[in-house]
């Protein structure tokens, strides 16, 4: 069949329809939207009612590689340093040593149990040894629920962390079997350049990103968002070109830039989501047309057999091995141990053996995706009730509500805070013209229940109010003390 131009854009709105009316459903059933997404993909494929012939692997990747930079990007944006430095070091032994250890045992596992060759298995190992975070949060906060301590910051952060060690052991093992002649110290060293040039990289970039957009000064505020595009792109795209990690890159890039100031703060990050969920589901629903359901049945055995190996055993002894000099308790680090679910990223590194013609990779990529769908059917929805199992869940606590859609201009000699007025501040009772505020400091709206208001003079103080102050730096330590807030209640984007 010829697709003409206009078949190709009405079939690709529908699929994008069809899989944000599938997010809801995901969000129903409280499974990741990542499978609404490839179960859209395989419905439209040339087995499915669709009938859409597509099998074009490096048309896969290419879409696959842009939807990572973005995607961890955003989450490099999500993850501010105040955040990230408590639980640093847990997250970094994490996502280096545990990922390389959950890839090396599973591969000893594929090879002395599945016979698989041993470089073979050692890459299936790397291809499906990082997890997913938006998979796990998707699922923990469908009902509410969250986590006691710094829990679900080590998570999220692991989780977008991660992924830069499993594509840099894919790309090691790929290339000690496409060149027999490596050697093991060849590998080492190149998975220490990866890491070395995409933190370096990563850290200049995101210097760079906010210099340039806080001083380009574009006479079109429109343009800006399409600036930082650029930007990630570019950063991407430099480091993988000079022999780094591309994915490493923009995740470090992303937590600068997210944890400083820069012009169109707000507008850039929704930017940024909106194209981040616009390549998930681009690059899911591609995938998805990548995949011939009658070739998983022959592999259903190895896949659950792999799959289970890596949720019992390699995922937890990565994670109790990794976290031995860590403060967590023994029902954290178990918490920790489950939560590994696959997500986007081993489905994308599945498509790199079938581009570098690997041996065995269609057979690799069918076990793979076969992997994370049963990861997301069985673990996914146990992860609410396990958490609660083990006394890690906070129950009732209230989900904050999302801060006044506002955006300031950015001015390094003044600070936009969202307060959340306590029962026991002073300022409670008393009317905005009674507080004394220093002259800088201006209220600019409060959110009271369901409601956002411009306040006045006489508009009175209540306890749980949360109020959007804009004043200058110097004064704002004055405006704290007026309302008995001492701490930066964080923004919700």
């Amino acid at each position: 069949m010829e697709y003409t131009i206009e078949y190709v854009l009405l079939a690709a709105s529908v699929l994008c329809l069809l899989s944000i009316f599938a997010s809801k459903a995901a969000a129903f059933l409280r499974v990741p939207a990542l499978l609404m997404f490839i179960l859209v993909g395989i419905l439209a494929g040339s087995e499915g009612p669709g009938g859409i012939s597509y099998n074009d692997p490096w048309s896969a990747q290419f879409l696959g590689v842009i939807a990572l930079a973005f995607i961890i990007f955003s989450g490099g944006l999500h993850s501010t340093w105040k955040q990230i430095s408590p639980v640093l070091w847990d997250g970094v032994i994490l996502a280096t040593l545990g990922v390389f250890l959950t890839a090396m045992l599973l591969g000893l596992f594929a090879h002395y149990f599945l016979g698989f060759p041993i470089l073979i298995a050692f890459l299936l190992g790397s291809i499906v040894s990082s997890t997913d975070a938006a998979a796990v949060f998707a699922i923990l906060g469908s009902d509410g629920s969250s986590l006691k301590g710094r829990l679900k910051d080590l998570l999220e952060f692991e989780s977008a962390s991660n992924d830069p060690m499993a594509i840099i052991l894919t790309i090691c093992f790929i290339h000690l079997i496409t060149n027999p002649d490596t050697s093991v110290w060849g590998m080492v060293i190149l998975l220490i350049k990866q890491m070395a040039l995409g933190s370096l990289l990563g850290f200049a970039m995101g210097k760079a990103i906010l210099f340039i957009v806080n001083r380009l000064r574009l006479g079109y505020e429109g343009l800006y968002p399409v600036l930082m595009l650029a930007l990630v792109l570019f950063t991407y795209g430099l480091t993988a070109s000079i022999g780094g990690s591309g994915v490493l890159a923009v995740y470090i890039a992303g937590i600068l830039v997210g944890s400083s100031e820069f012009v169109n703060k707000k507008s850039i990050m929704r930017f940024i989501d909106g194209i981040a969920w616009l390549f998930q589901i681009v690059m899911f629903v591609v995938l998805g047309l990548l995949i011939f359901p009658s070739q998983l049945l022959p592999v259903a055995l190895s896949g659950l057999a792999v799959s289970l190996f890596l949720m019992f055993v390699a995922r937890p002894v990565g994670t109790f091995i990794s976290l031995i000099p860590s403060k967590l308790n023994l029902r954290e680090k178990t918490f920790v141990s489950w939560v590994g679910l696959r997500g986007a990223v081993p489905v994308i590194l599945a498509t790199f053996p079938l581009i570098a013609g690997v041996p065995e990779s269609q057979m690799l990529f069918n076990i793979v995706f076969f992997i994370v769908i049963t990861s997301v059917l069985l673990q996914g929805p146990t992860l609410p009730m396990v958490a609660r199992w083990l006394g890690v869940d906070a129950p009732g606590v209230e989900k904050r509500d999302r801060s006044a859609d506002f955006e300031f201009p950015y001015d390094e000699h003044t600070e936009r805070v969202e307060l959340a007025i306590p029962p026991e501040s002073t300022a409670v009772g008393k009317q905005v013209i009674e507080l004394g505020l220093p002259e800088s400091a201006l209220l600019m709206l409060i959110r009271r229940g369901d409601t956002t208001f411009v306040p006045r003079g006489s508009t009175v103080v209540e306890p749980g109010d949360r109020i959007l102050v804009f004043a200058e730096q110097k004064d704002m330590l004055e405006v704290r003390s007026i309302f008995c807030v001492w701490t930066q209640t964080p923004e919700t984007t």
